[in-house]
């Protein structure tokens, strides 16, 4: 029998789902995939391009405009509404991720070490049960107001410090990284800081770069909580200030070009501030993406 009929007959032999599709297959598989990418880019696509709209062609309705115009930037920035918001969020954004990574990453850090830490198991037992079950929104309200945190910034940061899940991860990461290397440090006389701030997170940034990119899309899209904690208009998060300006409808407040212009379309402040509420997390991920590989299926496969 020769090799090109043992070929034919291997081919024969396999299970119809393993089998090379046909022309026609691929074909349809292709003309599907484009679909689904034409029908996720053209909401972007229309946002940005109503955004930068000229007044006429927006109360027009033109769906795809020629003519552009950043008065609705102008108006935005002039009324002072949307930057305060912005500013919020970044500030949010910036400290709430720091803050996680660090107490993540400490707590992390200790109960990987199961065999050092007393009652390290203990707690991560009542780790993982928060995953599973949660107090509810009465208990968690409650809490925000006995802790004096209640209209402040700090309620949206505090209380979700640590992501059980992101934790996990980042522990399982750490179980990998070499125990000799560990156990050489020590031997050197490093104490467990040292050993914790110069040898483990060095070696632990692809894992920490995604975590964090995590915390920053959580805390930067934070919207229900910044509802149910603070009551000052001017602390609001962007995400707040874009369910007011947008989906309510509510007029911007000095969102004018000058004193002596007419306020641009409503429809093209609304998609500038859906631009300016998204574009922040686009511009950051694509320099975070390439640690995706290495950082969330290295903590997350091992046993």
């Amino acid at each position: 029998m020769t090799a090109a009929t043992l070929s034919r007959q291997g081919k024969n032999s396999l299970p119809p789902w393993m089998s090379p599709p046909s022309v026609w297959v691929r074909a349809v598989k292709a003309l599907v995939i484009v679909l689904i990418v034409i029908t996720m880019i053209y909401p972007l696509v229309y946002v940005i391009a109503m955004s930068f709209a000229s007044p006429s062609q927006a109360r027009a309705g033109v769906v795809f405009p020629t003519e552009f115009s950043l008065d609705a930037y102008r108006a935005i920035f002039n009324g002072g509404t949307v930057t305060q918001g912005l500013t919020n969020s970044l500030f949010i954004t910036v400290v709430g991720t720091i803050l996680s990574l660090a107490a993540t990453s400490m707590l992390a850090w200790g109960l990987a070490r199961t065999r050092q830490v007393p009652g390290a198991k203990a707690v991560l037992i009542l780790v993982l049960a928060t995953m599973f079950f949660s107090a509810g929104i009465i208990p968690n309200f409650m809490l925000v107001k006995y802790l004096g945190l209640l209209d402040s910034t700090w309620s949206l940061i505090i209380p979700g410090l640590i992501s059980a899940f992101n934790m996990i991860v980042i522990r399982n990461f750490f179980q990998g990284l070499p125990e000799e290397l560990i156990e050489a440090a020590r031997i050197d006389g490093a104490g467990e800081w040292r050993i914790f701030l110069r040898i483990v997170l060095p070696l632990s940034k692809p894992v920490l770069a995604v975590m964090g990119l995590f915390y920053a899309v959580g805390y930067w899209n934070t919207y229900f909580n910044a509802l149910l904690y603070i009551n000052d208009s001017e602390k609001w998060p962007i995400q707040v200030v874009l369910q007011q300006y947008v989906l309510a409808g509510v007029q911007i407040p000095g969102a004018v070009v000058s004193p002596d212009a007419p306020p641009p379309p409503g429809v093209t402040l609304q998609m500038a501030v859906i631009v300016l509420a998204t574009v922040p997390i686009l511009v950051v991920y694509p320099f975070l993406q390439r640690y995706f590989t290495s950082g969330v299926l290295t903590g997350a496969i091992k046993g």
